[in-house]
């Protein structure tokens, strides 16, 4: 048994994305309708998350685009401010993502109590936010600092719409990062949210470490759900649970169900 199966009590679990609404300072924030609106929306997706049977919940902040990599530290605390009054509410363990910064991510996870976060910790990149370097022993100094050293790291080894500046190829990134930093689990993921993740690569990274956990991190859908987690050890799903499967609407509980009910009988 793997962390995952102890910590959601399933294999191969399906993590659920609870997209929260731009923040203060964002630029699709709406100070008309405040926080308490904000409160509200992550209210509504999650109860219909839950509802329709997801196995775990995983916050960010999805709409804050164009995103960062060094966040407003005011993005992060109403995030916490949301998560806090939500909380008794939460059935199922959770995590966050604050994107796209691992310090604020930890710092998130410690304040909220979140159990794992899902993050850009290693590699340098050219990406559509510009030259995105990391520092993962930084980060993992900081994590043990505040004490958040129980939380699981779940390491996006392919991000999203951005490309290694070293051509390497995936299972040597695999390779690489499995030994120098021991992630809790990799993510693998298509070019941006909503699209499929390749099975070839899923299979070529579980193939190089075979002991890691590896989640399908986007474009998981009713239709490949069973070729996805035939290779991967879990998904993390957001887009194909909203309504018309479009990333921006909000979390249709029919469309969880059915995805989860398939899920269910694939493993």
């Amino acid at each position: 048994m793997n962390w995952t199966e102890e910590l959601f009590g399933t294999k191969k679990p399906i993590i659920a994305m609870c997209h929260l609404h731009a923040m203060p300072g964002d630029p699709k924030y709406d100070p008309h309708k405040g926080v308490d609106w904000l409160v509200e929306k992550g209210r509504e997706d999650l109860r219909a998350l839950q509802e329709g049977g997801v196995d775990g919940i995983m916050f960010s902040n999805e709409y804050s685009i164009p995103y960062v990599t060094k966040v407003d530290p005011l993005v992060y605390a109403t995030m916490a401010r949301i998560i806090g009054e939500l909380k008794s509410e939460i059935k199922v363990p959770f995590g966050v993502n604050v994107l796209w910064d691992p310090m604020a991510s930890i710092d998130l996870a410690v304040a909220s109590g979140a159990l794992f976060v899902r993050e850009i910790f290693t590699g340098a990149y050219a990406s559509d936010f510009g030259i995105w370097n990391t520092n993962c022993g930084e980060v993992i100094r900081h994590q043990y600092a505040v004490h958040g050293e129980s939380i699981k790291l779940l390491f996006n080894i392919v991000p999203e719409a951005a490309v290694y500046l070293a051509s390497r190829d995936h299972e040597e990134i695999a390779r690489s990062t499995v030994f120098n930093t021991e992630p809790d689990a990799l993510c693998v993921s298509g070019i941006v949210a909503g699209v499929e993740t390749s099975v070839s690569v899923l299979k070529k990274v579980k193939e190089a470490v075979p002991g890691t956990v590896i989640f399908a991190n986007t474009g998981v859908k009713i239709k490949n759900c069973e070729e996805q987690l035939s290779v991967a050890d879990g998904a993390v799903v957001g887009t194909t649970f909203k309504k018309d499967g479009y990333i921006w609407n909000d979390v249709d509980k029919n469309r969880v169900k059915a995805f989860m009910d398939k899920a269910k009988r694939i493993r």
